[in-house]
């Protein structure tokens, strides 16, 4: 597989020095993009420089992920507007550990092309401040420091020697992989140019070597929004704990038509006929969301599991009205909670279960769902009370802890969208 070709036709080369292509199809080689632990987890935007990787091994070549053990103790300013928080060493390296057990799961570690992970903190650690000076400093004159865009973006507001610094240890980076990895291309997002070519520039000045590097323009959606933020402002996790499976799978099926086709080229490995495809089908019955679909079984069983996925199609479904009492039953707490997350909730002691309570005291007195028994009743008759997805039929019905969902919830349903949760403690 030529490499760059298969970039070029997934969208996903913004910059690119001369002679990159012609090196690549020369032999195998190896190539890095780094990650810095600023959270326990990385987030969708990361998947960018994370599928650079993948493409890169599947051509052949050997992908090297750095997690900065280091360079997060101190913050890229790169598309910052501000001064980032520094992180205690700590956190930096119960991050970095989070982080290379996600890493792990899109690599393949054995093989001629194994990919590896590297932590910048093995070769900054036993450097002291004048060897940096010496070593690195000396090589990169302030003017061009200044003239980087991570930088000029900051220069009216100001930005810290700490994170004017970055740049210098990114550089360093490049050279140390260089010499001791033989790594000749550095992949990042657009908003790393500077810091990558700072890189190849250290390099030729200090070991006349010559290096190259790539970058993928930074997404952002039809709408002009951040991707990768949920409408509520919030990331988008790789880690489940941060994003359920099930949240993470809604994300990419609610996508917009106008970045389905783009997302496909670039959070996939589906190959180009296929995704022509799926955009020919799509287009002739785009209310079946052909492309989100797919996008969405491609992603998150990638980074979580097939079970997953399903789990995820088999919760979507209780949602929109196809679910069982089963389905529900096979809900995790947690995919439960989530799933239904913002629906109305009351809270009911146990203690009432003991003896059975009734269902329409239940729906009224205990948890005012209904303002009175009268139209409680009425709701009844008319079949528009589901109880758990079964329709409840019998008003005066007892109520004991064996309907309880994870022995601690009841689902009802009034009407085709209005849910209500009684939780039991």
């Amino acid at each position: 597989m030529n490499f760059i070709e298969e970039l070029q036709w997934r969208g996903m080369i913004h910059d690119i020095t001369p002679g990159t292509e012609e090196k690549l199809l020369e032999k195998s080689v190896a190539g890095y993009t780094g990650f810095d632990p600023t959270a326990p987890s990385l987030h969708i935007g990361h998947m960018i420089p994370i599928m650079l990787l993948m493409h890169f091994q599947r051509a052949g070549h050997k992908p090297l992920a750095l997690v900065g053990g280091a360079t997060g103790m101190i913050g890229d300013p790169s598309g910052k507007s501000e001064e980032r928080k520094l992180l205690s060493s700590e956190t930096v390296v119960y991050n970095q550990e989070c982080i290379k057990k996600q890493l792990s799961k899109f690599l393949d570690f054995t093989g001629n092309a194994a990919a590896e992970i590297v932590n910048n903190h093995d070769w900054f650690a036993n450097m002291g401040f004048f060897e940096f000076l010496r070593e690195v400093g000396k090589y990169l004159t302030v003017n061009y420091m200044v003239s980087k865009e991570s930088v000029k973006n900051r220069w009216e507001q100001g930005i810290s020697y700490t994170e004017f610094s970055y740049q210098l240890l990114q550089a360093y980076d490049f050279y140390w992989l260089y010499t001791n990895k033989n790594c000749i291309l550095q992949m990042g997002g657009s908003d790393q140019w500077g810091n990558i070519t700072s890189g190849t520039e250290l390099i030729r000045r200090k070991a006349s070597g010559e290096v190259f590097a790539l970058t993928c323009p930074l997404l952002t959606r039809a709408d002009g929004k951040k991707f990768g933020k949920t409408e509520g402002g919030e990331s988008v996790w790789l880690d489940p704990e941060k994003t359920s499976p099930y949240k993470f799978f809604q994300y990419w099926l609610n996508v917009a038509d106008a970045d389905a086709p783009k997302l496909l080229r670039l959070f996939t490995l589906l190959p180009k006929e296929e995704i022509e495809r799926l955009e020919t089908e799509h287009s002739a019955a785009p209310e079946e969301r052909i492309m989100q679909k797919a996008l969405a079984r491609d992603v998150t069983t990638r980074v979580h599991s097939e079970a997953d996925y399903c789990a995820a199609v088999e919760a979507s479904e209780i949602l929109f009205g196809k679910g069982t009492t089963e389905s529900l039953r096979r809900l995790s707490e947690k995919d439960f909670l989530s799933l239904f997350e913002g629906v109305p909730q009351s809270v009911v002691s146990r203690t009432e279960f003991d003896a059975g309570i009734a269902l329409l005291d239940l729906v009224t007195d205990k948890t005012k769902m209904f303002p009175s028994k009268g139209e409680a009743r009425r709701m009844f008759q008319q079949g528009g009370v589901s109880l758990n997805k079964n329709k409840a039929g019998d008003p005066a019905e007892k109520l004991t802890a064996d309907v309880l969902l994870n022995n601690r919830y009841l689902l009802f349903q009034r009407g085709k969208k209005n849910y209500f949760i009684v939780k039991v403690e």
